[in-house]
């Protein structure tokens, strides 16, 4: 097990190198082992990341189904830590278990080797009458707290699954080291989310979470979980337009790939080997996959001219369906989304003093200089030749 004070150091030269951290939650051996094969900073062991590659929803941790506990340790014990002995593996506890001593296992789960602790699965994700049921049980956020505290005098690494100011503020309080914006269930694929905010909604909240977090402990590690965010270019908006230092994926990394990969691999051998008809997928595409598609486009192309009527017909949607869906899921239009994301991407050019205003503007697809300086004063608040020149 990596010491607490050697894996702090290392996150925070990650964050300083690289800008951001990526945790993945890992509900197999083989999961775990790819994704630190692909950049994972830490993993995390959770009941719901074993139910999912059982096939089931994430939230089946939550229900009595079996120990969310036990399900966990033996995930950890016996699928990612013999294989993995030497990557950061977070243990998801179940804090309001009632045949657990919180100190005594803790304790147990730092010397069977896992680096840290989460606060999962966490109360803060149940609402209305059942969570006050809960409470009146003795099935509090508190105790989630008194968990985390316990972790960190006990030397573990601490991440703070939060959903609002007042949750951060208590795990503030006792030391943890990230606070992490639970932002729901993840949306996409077949079996992910279909009520979820937008990223417009998600910026919100993590604003008002991250403001208060920097303004009391500079240093905290802010990460956001899940959500809508589920592709790099929502990612790469949130980390743009919040304090976000890092991203959480469940389904991100297993469900959603494991459910692409296998899905189009068994579909090009029943093809005999050629690809599935354009539109037969375009067709059991949800609506979703159709904006997270435009988005990523978007991402890659953004120096071209680029038309959602076009995007639609590629699609086949009708342009006013992909219009209305686009706006429901990113809380902006679609031309609102492109002149911000290409104003965005204009300033990061200019602020690397490689290229003139011109070039900037011409690599973000704009040949008038006039209307690009009109459209990145709007968007920007800020010429064009005073972002290159503030160097």
């Amino acid at each position: 097990m990596i010491p607490y004070a050697d894996l702090l150091e290392r996150f925070r030269a990650q964050l300083r190198i690289q800008g951001h951290l990526v945790g993945v939650v890992a509900g197999a051996g083989l999961i775990g082992s790819y994704a630190m094969m692909g950049g994972a900073d830490f993993l995390l062991a959770l009941s719901s990341g074993r139910y999912r590659i059982m096939g089931r929803g994430s939230y089946a941790g939550y229900y009595c189904y079996g120990s969310s506990n036990e399900i966990t340790m033996e995930l950890g014990t016996r699928e990612l830590l013999p294989i993995l002995p030497n990557a950061p593996i977070l243990f998801g506890l179940a804090a309001s278990d009632p045949f657990i001593h919180l100190y005594e296992y803790l304790k147990e789960i730092k010397s069977r080797g896992f680096a840290g602790v989460t606060n999962f699965p966490t109360i803060a994700l149940i609402d209305g009458q059942f969570r006050r049921a809960l409470e009146e049980d003795g099935n509090v956020y508190e105790r989630e707290v008194e968990a985390l505290a316990l972790a960190h005098h006990l030397g573990l690494f601490t991440v703070a699954f939060v959903t609002c100011e007042e949750e951060a503020s208590a795990m503030l309080r006792v030391g943890v080291d990230v606070i992490c914006v639970h932002l729901g269930l993840t949306k996409g694929g077949f079996m992910g989310a279909k009520k979820y905010i937008s990223l417009a909604e998600a910026k919100q909240i993590c604003d008002r979470i991250f403001t208060p977090c920097e303004r009391t402990r500079p240093e905290i590690i802010r990460m956001i979980y899940a959500g809508p965010a589920n592709t790099p270019p929502d990612v790469d908006y949130l980390y743009r337009h919040t304090g976000a230092q890092g991203y959480i994926g469940g389904s991100t990394f297993d469900r959603i790939p494991a459910e692409q990969a296998v899905l189009q691999t068994i579909r090009a051998f029943k093809q005999t080997g050629l690809d599935m008809p354009s539109e037969h997928f375009a067709a059991e595409m949800r609506a979703q996959d159709a904006v997270d598609f435009v988005k990523k486009y978007v991402h890659e192309h953004y120096g071209r001219e680029i038309r959602l009527r076009d995007l639609a017909i590629v699609l086949h949607v009708s342009p006013s369906y992909l219009s209305a869906r686009f706006k429901q899921e990113t809380g902006m239009s679609f031309t609102t989304f492109l002149l911000s994301y290409r104003m965005e991407r204009a300033r990061a050019l200019l602020e690397a003093g490689e290229l003139s205003c011109k070039e900037a503007a011409a690599r973000s697809g704009y040949m008038d200089y006039a209307q690009f300086s009109k459209m990145f004063r709007k968007y920007q608040g800020i010429s064009p030749r005073d972002v290159r020149f503030s160097r």
